[in-house]
């Protein structure tokens, strides 16, 4: 595999509706898989009040924060209105069932 892709593990261990967390050094990175099977990734900080995404609810392609009900975008990090923030999303690719990251995510700040 390229080396500007890490390998996270396979698609199949993220729960559908649900999410698994890949720790960096620059924090925390949550992996969701809705309910059609789509994978995506978002670092794990709400952009309200840095909230953990990943224990928040999945509903279609997007996830509720848990602290303060932000819904938030899977496939842009975009906030849903009337709120206004974006989540940094993270680049994964899907090859043969099992997830790749992009390695520059872990090169940008993690601010």
């Amino acid at each position: 595999m390229n080396p500007d892709w890490i390998d996270i593990g396979l698609v199949r261990d993220v729960p559908f509706r649900g999410s698994r967390i890949v720790s960096t050094g620059n924090g925390d990175i949550a992996i969701f898989k809705a309910f059609d099977g789509k994978v995506f990734a978002l670092w794990d900080k709400c952009p309200h009040k840095g909230g953990p995404l990943s224990q928040g609810i999945v509903n279609g392609h997007s996830v509720t924060c848990p602290l303060h009900n932000w819904v938030v975008a899977l496939d842009t990090g975009d906030v849903k209105g009337p709120d206004k923030g974006c989540a940094r999303k993270v680049e994964l690719m899907i090859d043969d069932g099992r997830i790749y990251m992009a390695a520059a995510t872990l090169k940008r700040d993690a601010a």
